[in-house]
């Protein structure tokens, strides 16, 4: 498509009403993901497609499909059939690249594991996407994950790799291994990835692709769930490939352009905003490292000669805070995206001004909507693209409603609503909540918004009760049902407080049981090795009761006013 889809947008409200409806001149789709890349491959064949920094790993396009093919062929061989779940849970290593694609190859269903997790919501997750596979890391920093899969599946110990019969996780079968050393009970990726190689049959990946539809569920991604458990957001090829297409655009991406990718694979800005969108231009993706570092970002934007950048704005502030900051080279930065967390406006400011990133993008969306709905352009007024979200995608339909569901009047504020082609398929087993989130087509996205006289949205908070931290999507209630199992825990509310690094910070107030003394270590300790680490509340406060409504209702805006005074926080302005 012509970049100009990119650049002439002009999408206002209808009727004066905030409902505005996407270009409709676009054409979608309909390849699935492995004929996506497969088109990518024949048009940029020995261009360079993969960077991998800290792995010394560089692929040109053809080189990539090879490794690809040989992984898909390799689960075939495992005996892992079209539908069958497979987990990944690792840091941003060249191996979960090319799961990714190869588990899309032999169709199958990847189930991204956020590299954070601990024991509780590891088990969780598997059990309920019913994964038959796990590829694995060893460890990420302090999370060793091969010893949080022995705890829970002892039977490891004594199984045949491949034959894993677990009593907590009665789907896992196979454990696939990252590295060389050898792990009783597990299969090791070099050698899946060998036999692969052995035994690529591309005449017969190629029919087994043209099997597929376009439609068919291919990736689940968990978020956190406002009834305590995550939800699987179940997304198909024409969700995230379609959105890839529409999101490079809007960035007036080419195969002329490098991509550095901070940002974690597991979550749909890695997975989508960054991979997918190189694929569908061609553009070269770089990785500075297996999680974020910002000195390890800026050496590989300087030394890989990057033109576009992606991060939370908390990525961005580290990078522009970083001592270091003037040493490195980012005159060729031109486009890129900030995202996952409401944005500050000052910190765009700085971005075009210190980083040379004159095109950068916002973009706004969520893992149901596969995941932007909203993004502006890199033709957009500065003013536009430090202070809005942007405008909506093309095939797209955004509208503002009220308690009611009635759309609003241009500039009112009230619960945003998304329908189109990027809704997810579902959440996985899950209808009951699926039918709560998407009405006649329209996901309710539980973020409260405007949209202006000229089609452009802010996000102005947030209907559910979440709280965003370092782009990380965190529902109080998860957190709270965690802490009431701690046996001095009587009562528990968590909320969000501001804050300068991350955005929003966890605040729990704590009520003990009566005749028992708690501790924040007390808290600390009960969460460490159970929870994501994001998830632990940096502020513990002891209470006596909450402050409630006449009618029993907890008002954590209360709460949060008042740890703001006690803290002295600053609230910062946001896009």
């Amino acid at each position: 498509m012509p970049a100009s889809l990119a650049s002439d947008w002009n999408i206002a409200p209808l009727n004066g009403l905030s409902q505005v409806k996407g270009r409709t001149d676009a054409a979608l789709s309909n390849a699935p993901i492995h004929r996506f890349l497969l088109e990518a491959v024949q048009r940029f064949a020995d261009r360079p497609a993969v960077v991998f920094r800290e792995q010394g790993v560089r692929w040109t396009w053809a080189q990539f499909q090879a490794e690809v093919d040989a992984l898909a062929a390799g689960f075939i061989a495992l005996g892992l059939r079209v539908g069958d779940r497979v987990g990944i849970w690792s840091p941003n290593r060249a191996e979960w690249l090319v799961t990714q694609f190869a588990t899309a190859r032999a169709g199958l269903v990847l189930v991204n594991i956020n590299p954070a997790y601990r024991i509780a919501e590891l088990e969780y997750a598997l059990n309920l996407s019913g994964c038959r596979a796990l590829v694995t890391a060893e460890q990420l920093k302090t999370s060793k994950y091969l010893e949080m899969l022995q705890r829970l599946a002892p039977e490891l110990a004594s199984c045949a790799p491949g034959a894993l019969k677990a009593a907590r996780m009665p789907a896992l079968e196979m454990v696939v291994r990252l590295g060389d050393a050898r792990t009783p009970g597990m299969l090791n990726y070099g050698d899946v990835l060998a036999q692969g190689r052995n035994a690529v049959d591309a005449a017969a990946l190629d029919a087994l692709g043209a099997s597929l539809s376009c439609h068919d569920a291919i990736n689940i991604q968990f978020t956190s769930g406002t009834t305590g458990n995550p939800k699987g957001a179940t997304l198909t090829h024409h969700n995230v490939v379609n959105n890839a297409r529409f999101i490079a655009q809007a960035m007036n991406f080419s195969e002329n352009d490098s991509l550095c990718i901070p940002v974690p694979l597991y979550h749909c800005f890695g997975m989508v905003l960054a991979v997918l969108a190189c694929v569908s231009t061609g553009a070269t993706m770089v990785f500075p490292g297996e999680s974020f570092e910002p000195v390890a970002t800026l050496q590989a934007v300087s030394e890989e000669r990057c033109t576009a950048l992606h991060g939370v704005p908390t990525m961005f502030i580290a990078e522009l805070d970083h001592p270091r900051f003037a040493e490195f080279d980012l005159s060729r930065l031109r486009t890129g995206i900030m995202a996952g967390s409401p944005c500050p406006i000052e910190t765009m400011k700085r971005v075009i001004a210190e980083m040379h990133l004159s095109e950068i993008t916002i973009a706004y969306g969520m893992t149901e909507t596969s995941p932007v709905s909203f993004q502006s352009s890199t033709t957009d007024p500065l003013e536009r693209r430090v202070s809005t979200v942007g405008r909506i995608q093309p095939l797209l339909e955004a509208k503002v409603v009220d308690a009611d569901g009635q759309v609003l009047p241009v500039g009112e504020k009230g619960e945003l609503l998304v329908r189109g082609y990027s809704v997810m398929q579902g959440y996985w087993g899950d209808e009951e909540r699926t039918r709560e989130a998407v009405q006649d087509g329209w996901m309710h996205t539980g973020d409260l918004a405007t949209i202006d006289a000229e089609g452009y949205c802010n996000i102005v908070g947030r209907a559910k009760d979440m709280l965003i931290r370092g782009g990380e999507n965190v529902y109080p209630r998860e957190i709270e049902e965690f802490l009431f199992r701690h046996p001095k825990v009587q009562s528990v509310q968590v909320f969000g407080v501001p804050d300068a690094k991350y955005g929003e910070e966890i605040c729990a107030w704590i009520v003990p049981k009566p005749g028992q003394t708690c501790t924040e270590d007390d808290i600390r300790d009960f969460c460490r090795d159970q929870i994501a680490h994001y998830k632990v509340p940096r502020y513990i406060r002891f209470v006596e009761d909450m402050p409630m409504t006449i009618t029993g209702k907890v008002q954590k805006f209360v709460m949060r006013d008042q740890m703001i005074a006690d803290l002295k926080l600053q609230v910062a302005r946001t896009a």
